[in-house]
């Protein structure tokens, strides 16, 4: 499609007329357009213009200068927009499509909803909950540039030149002053910015939190309706309430009942107090829903952090029918991912580069999730849509991971019996991926957890199955594509037992869980495999054992913070066990036969859910991220527990 011309836009208009400032509606979709060929001088000509459709073409920005100052409805999904400032220039804007743009995040939205007061729908949703969190955020962000301001002028000498000394607070705000999720630091950053400058502007006197452009009445009266939501809460996700009495259990043993005496006393306890409560995967968005059990969960890399020490704060979590993206920070629900039906197990993260069709490069977030259906949705979680669905398996899937050397490369283990490694490829030009069957692995018993071998995961692959734990050869330069465990690891007498928790505390010790009643069993892949000779099945060289829950009940899922020494491991009580570990793996041998007591036991803070104490739940899983600033637990009573390290 080459430049529009008059008689184009007389052509798909309406009303029908031959004169261009008559025109009220105008449908520009599906013809392939490049942002050039939008000519502000012919646009502009549209004095009457309330709806433009632009949908399905090729567009990376707008130009900021289109004259269209009525317009009311604007449609620009399905295109490759990378930037929305230009919408600033659109003051009467009151629905806005958006849809199928995978390069705009959620920082766009928020950017998009300060920038239009008057906006209503944003991709034919309510906008008035993301208008109610940018003023939340605004007033948040207000206070603490004010801050920051008085501070830095305090500082000042007065020989420092006034001009230069306002260029250095407007560089030192962007980069000092922080609040809010990462997932948003591009809208944070951006309103900082413009905070600064207008401090700067009027000495210092003239920002206040009213800087919100005014909303439009019905914006206004749909936030009031939302009066009692809680800060930075999405309306649909019920925050439950701690109870007064029950706050945090950071004492080691003294409050574990039936403690095995011998504890290390020396190890100091975590300051861990619990910070959200959330009930994000309730069916049908019901306050009610106590029963939906929540199976795991991951933290999001700090693939884009760019600097020594970066985590992450963003963890997903799956249960029922949902996958939500959760800010620890602040407890915001980023993204919530629902199929009616499904029943979510597993989810797992990767990133991958794009190349748009101009060329340029944008690393993606992708998050893998899959469940019942065997099916694994591949979700660009900044765009907050699915690019790709693998029909993987005919069975459910218990489990799946990325390969931590292969971006690409994702294992999926099945109900079915078997394990499979897919190269999911990078996303085509509709931006959808198209998936590879690499491998195929054989099991005897259902597989639970996938863990490849910290020291050499592009060989071997661990998985605690049903029928104990098992090892595969997964080397791509060896001809079989199918392939039967080449190893079965066992727990002394316990041969053939469940192995339900499997990873690694770092390179060479491996946590595993199931083999024995009320103990994790800490052993050595290195001795272990060096010790197999030509046998298929190899007893492990167990290191240590660490005391857990005494219960019978099965599927409580354990977690390593490698960089910590921590192993963490939930119970039915709805406690959290930490183990620091890394004393015990600086032992010299023998190390004690007894079982190790837990550094720490996390006792259920008791929130209150429907009027009522939730007294006890069952913790399935525990994961933190890589520094253990946030511990994320998800029990059986549809309830993420996010804790934080003070």
């Amino acid at each position: 499609m080459g430049p529009l011309s008059p008689r184009l836009l007389m052509e798909r208009g309406r009303p029908k007329s031959d004169r261009l400032g008559k025109i009220r509606s105008l449908d520009l979709s599906g013809l392939k357009l490049l942002s050039e060929h939008l000519d502000p001088k012919l646009l502009s000509r549209l004095k009457q213009l309330q709806e433009l459709d632009l949908s399905n073409n090729q567009l990376e920005t707008l130009p900021a200068n289109l004259g269209l100052s009525h317009l009311r409805i604007l449609r620009c999904a399905n295109n490759q927009l990378g930037d929305i400032s230009a919408l600033c220039q659109f003051p009467q804007l009151e629905e806005l499509s958006l849809e199928g743009n995978p390069f705009l995040t959620v920082s766009d939205s928020l950017k998009v909803s300060f920038l239009l007061p008057k906006l209503r729908k944003v991709n034919g949703k309510d906008a008035s909950s993301t208008c109610s969190q940018v003023e939340n955020l605004n007033r948040e962000l207000t206070s603490r540039v004010t801050a920051h301001w008085e501070k830095f002028m305090a500082s000042l000498s007065p020989e420092e030149e006034a001009k230069k000394a306002h260029v250095d607070f407007v560089r030192s705000a962007v980069r000092d002053v922080r609040y809010g999720p990462e997932s948003l630091s591009e809208f944070t950053q951006w309103r900082v910015r413009m905070i600064s400058e207008e401090l700067v502007a009027s000495g210092g006197t003239q920002v206040h939190e009213a800087d919100i452009p005014e909303r439009s009445p019905k914006a206004t009266d749909a936030q009031e309706s939302r009066a009692r939501a809680v800060a930075l809460k999405r309306p649909d996700d019920v925050p439950l309430t701690l109870s007064p009495s029950k706050r945090v259990c950071t004492s080691p043993l003294a409050q574990v009942e039936d403690s095995p005496v011998g504890s290390d006393s020396s190890q100091p306890a975590l300051n861990m107090e619990p910070l959200h409560f959330l009930q994000c995967h309730s069916k049908n968005n019901s306050p009610q829903d106590l029963e939906t059990q929540l199976w795991a969960c991951a933290f999001e890399p700090a693939w884009e952090e760019g600097h020594a020490g970066a985590t992450s704060q963003t963890v997903a979590t799956c249960g029922g029918e949902a996958v939500c993206v959760i800010d620890c920070q602040t407890g915001i629900v980023l993204h919530k991912y629902k199929v009616p039906g499904e029943e979510f197990f597993s989810v797992a993260w990767t990133a991958v580069m794009v190349v748009t069709q101009a060329g340029h490069k944008k690393r993606w977030s992708v998050l893998a999730a899959a469940g019942l259906r065997g099916q694994v949705r591949l979700l660009h979680v900044r765009a907050g849509f699915c690019c790709g669905v693998i029909r993987a398996h005919k069975r459910a899937i218990a489990t799946l991971c990325f390969s931590p050397t292969h971006e690409t490369h994702l294992f999926t283990a099945s109900y079915d019996k078997r394990i499979i490694l897919w190269d999911i490829g990078v996303p085509n030009h509709d931006y959808e991926f198209q998936a590879s069957q690499l491998l195929t692995l054989d099991t005897t018993s259902t597989p639970l957890h996938l863990c490849p071998v910290a020291s050499c995961p592009d060989a071997y692959l661990l998985a605690g199955c049903e029928g104990g734990c098992c090892c595969w050869d997964v080397r791509l330069d060896q001809p079989q594509k199918r392939r039967v465990c080449e190893v079965e690891f066992v727990f002394s007498e316990a041969s053939g037992r469940r192995v339900d928790g499997l990873a690694f505390v770092n390179k060479d010790v491996v946590a595993s869980k199931g083999g024995g009643l009320g103990t994790i069993c800490l052993w050595s892949w290195s001795q272990t495999w060096v010790g197999r000779g030509s046998h298929s099945t190899v007893a492990v060289v167990v290191l240590a054992q660490l005391q857990w829950s005494s219960t019978e009940l099965a599927y409580f899922s354990l977690s390593t913070c490698p960089d910590e020494g921590l192993v963490l491991c939930g119970d039915e009580e709805g406690s959290v066990w930490i183990y620091d570990v890394r004393h015990i793996l600086t032992q010299q041998p023998p190390l004690p036969a007894a079982p190790q007591a837990p550094t720490q036991i996390l006792k259920w803070p008791q929130p209150r859910a429907l009027g009522q104490t939730v007294t006890k739940t069952m913790v399935n899983t525990v994961v933190a991220n890589p520094t253990f600033t946030y511990l994320t637990a998800l029990t059986d009573s549809n309830i993420v527990t996010i804790w934080k390290r003070h």
